[in-house]
């Protein structure tokens, strides 16, 4: 029985390291999305997100737009990755615990 308490002790450290890991990374990323407008011809991208109640739009140029496409898909893939340790983390406790 002590193994496998070892075990999930270990597991819930390394979940725990894994969520401040991403984070950290989640801080750096640009959060909303990515909106198009047409201007007389011209199409204009801009990064939409809330601020509190606001919704903030910022112009963003042609040469960064893929750059920040990519960095939103990251952001969503490192959003689900903390969802799910976090349902592993909230599991390792329970057993810590004895509840399960």
């Amino acid at each position: 029985m002590s193994l496998i308490i070892s075990t999930v002790k270990k597991e819930k450290q390394r979940i725990d390291y894994m969520l401040e890991k991403y984070r950290e990374m989640l801080a750096g990323l640009p959060k909303g999305t990515i909106s198009e407008k047409k201007v007389n011809g011209n199409t204009y991208c801009y990064l939409k997100y809330r601020d509190g109640k606001k919704v903030v739009s910022k112009y963003i140029g042609k040469n960064d737009v893929e750059s920040i496409r990519g960095q939103i898909e990251k952001r969503r893939h490192v959003e689900a990755m903390i969802q799910s340790l976090t349902e592993e983390q909230k599991l390792a406790k329970k057993v810590l615990e004895g509840k399960i």
